[in-house]
C-alpha cells in the first residue's frame, strides 16, 4: 500500500475575491458569448457575492467584454443562419439569454433587414415536407402549421405559404 503523500494542504484563500470573480467572468467569456444577465447568473451560482459580481460585471463591461448587442446580434445570426429560425423564435432566444427588449428588437431589426423572411420560411417547409412539393392533406396541412409556427414564423404567412403550396397539389382522385 502507498503512503499519503506528505504535500501541504493548499490554501483555499485564493487571490481576492472581485479579482477571482472578474477571472471566472473573463473564462466563461472566453468560451462564448454571454450576456451580462447570464454572467451575473452563472458569477453568482459559482457562489461569489453580490457586490463582487457587480464589481466583475462592471470592469468587464468596461472593457467592453461584456456587450449585450453584440450576443443579441450574434444570437439574431446563429437562429437564423444556422438554425434557420423564424422571427418569433429568435426573439424569444434573446429574451432568454436576459437581454433587454430594445437591444432585442435593434438586432432583430439588423438581422432581418438582410434576410429574406419569405425564402428562409419556404426553405423551412422544404425541409419539412423532404424534398415533395406538395401538402398530402388537412392533417399534413396542420402539422406542418404547427411546426412552423414552432420555429418561430409567423402564423397568418406560415398559413399564406401552406395554402399556396397545397394549391399547387392536385386535387386526389374520388
Amino acid at each position: 500500500m502507498r503512503a499519503k503523500s506528505q504535500r501541504p494542504e493548499r490554501q483555499t484563500q485564493g487571490p481576492e475575491p472581485k479579482a477571482s470573480a472578474y477571472v471566472d467572468g473573463l473564462r466563461m467569456l472566453g468560451r462564448r458569448e454571454l450576456s451580462e444577465a447570464q454572467v451575473r447568473d452563472r458569477l453568482a451560482r459559482k457562489g461569489h457575492e453580490a457586490d463582487v459580481v457587480e464589481a466583475a460585471v462592471e470592469r468587464l463591461r468596461a472593457e467592453r467584454a461584456i456587450d449585450d448587442t453584440r450576443v443579441a446580434e450574434a444570437i439574431a445570426h446563429t437562429e437564423t443562419a444556422v438554425r434557420r429560425h423564424g422571427r418569433l423564435r429568435v426573439k424569444r432566444r434573446i429574451e432568454q439569454a436576459g437581454i433587454a427588449p430594445a437591444t432585442a428588437r435593434g438586432a432583430l431589426d439588423a438581422v432581418f433587414s438582410v434576410i429574406d423572411d419569405e425564402a428562409l420560411l419556404q426553405a423551412a417547409l422544404d425541409r419539412r415536407l423532404r424534398g415533395r412539393d406538395q401538402i398530402a392533406g388537412e392533417a399534413e396541412f396542420r402539422r406542418m402549421f404547427r411546426y412552423l409556427v414552432g420555429q418561430g414564423f409567423e402564423p397568418e404567412r406560415v398559413i399564406a405559404v401552406l395554402k399556396r403550396r397545397k394549391a399547387r397539389s392536385p386535387e386526389p382522385e374520388a
